[in-house]
């Protein structure tokens, strides 16, 4: 037997809402990307999809009337789908090589160590600061 699961609640990050006023797109549209989409990459950051959509306009020539590609990435979090961010590419986009996925993988993954170097750095200065005769809660 079929059934239908329930739809995911949309979460809109205040990076995505900036750059959805930057770049003039709606929600609607936006949401239009996420069910239509025409090509789906693994998004440069771990557990994250970035889906693409050409435009639909049409000349009387059979042209594109603006050639400009938007692109959503967004997570799956539980029964929540949260949009990181929205953009427009200028032209077409190649789909990615396995080289340029690979390394920017590799610099996410530099970058998430060192942003844990830095909260473990924090907390350790945290716990001295409380540990302090000056920080003392009365």
């Amino acid at each position: 037997m079929f059934t239908i699961s329930k739809p995911k609640t949309f979460h809109w990050t205040y990076h995505s809402r900036a750059k959805m006023a930057f770049y003039r797109l709606s929600e609607a549209r936006v949401k239009r990307v996420l069910h239509f989409p025409k090509r789906t990459e693994e998004g440069v950051a771990p557990k994250t999809w970035a889906v693409m959509q050409p435009p639909f306009v049409k000349t009387t020539a059979g042209k594109p009337a603006w050639s400009q590609e938007i692109w959503v990435m967004y997570q799956d979090i539980g029964s929540k789908r949260k949009i990181i961010s929205a953009w427009r590419y200028p032209g077409v986009s190649k789909p990615r090589s396995e080289t340029t996925k690979n390394f920017l993988e590799q610099e996410y993954a530099n970058y998430v160590i060192s942003e844990d170097r830095k909260k473990e750095e924090r907390k350790k200065f945290r716990t001295k600061m409380t540990k302090s005769k000056w920080f003392r809660k009365p």
